[in-house]
């Protein structure tokens, strides 16, 4: 079972294209124009254990919100088309992950219905181009499109990359397992018998 899907998206503001393997090590290579997007999709690849190639181009002069948001929308159609029907999967993920100072905290429900719960107080700024509530949208554009369930809390933390950088390794961790195959499943994991 290859758990692949190829994204393309092309609008007036950006143009993305995306390449993802669930069953991945880390590899591929992100190039997004907006530096910390990149670094933040490079830790994400290598905790999820995803194989994932993005070339983006934005209307950077503006702000990096629509290559953020779009790059976000087409990993989140990535995910769900890589998923399939998802018999088979664990479904559930959760992690904890420390940074430093910083503390994150992320569940997953690959449930068929989007919604992100996000809470966590953002010190105003930006780095390498990204504008700290970026992340707040990234996510929401992932879960949106990939269909997911998705609580994401920053517990504490002073510094706005180690707080930002755990939300993404978090998010990662939670992926991971959730996306994980278990063997004991022998079909979809709801009683609906549908997560799509």
């Amino acid at each position: 079972m290859t758990r692949s899907a190829e994204i393309d998206r092309r609008t007036g503001e950006t143009s993305v294209s995306l390449a993802l393997s669930l069953d991945g090590d880390g590899s591929g290579e992100r190039h997004t124009g907006v530096g910390f997007l990149d670094h933040m999709l490079d830790l994400l690849a290598r905790h999820g254990r995803l194989h994932l190639d993005i070339r983006a181009k934005g209307d950077l002069d503006t702000g990096a919100h629509h290559t953020v948001e779009d790059v976000g929308l087409c990993l989140g159609q990535a995910l769900d088309r890589a998923l399939g029907d998802r018999a088979g999967i664990a479904r559930y993920g959760d992690a904890l992950v420390p940074m430093d100072e910083a503390l994150a905290a992320c569940a997953i429900d690959v449930s068929g219905r989007p919604h992100l719960a996000w809470a966590g107080a953002l010190p105003p700024g930006a780095i390498g181009g990204f504008d700290h509530e970026e992340a707040e949208e990234f996510f929401r554009a992932v879960a949106s499109t990939a269909k997911l369930t998705v609580h994401l809390r920053i517990d504490a933390g002073t510094n706005a990359h180690h707080m930002i950088e755990a939300a993404f390794k978090a998010f990662a961790r939670a992926l991971r397992a959730a996306v994980a195959l278990d063997p004991t499943e022998r079909g979809v994991p709801s009683t609906k018998g549908t997560l799509t």
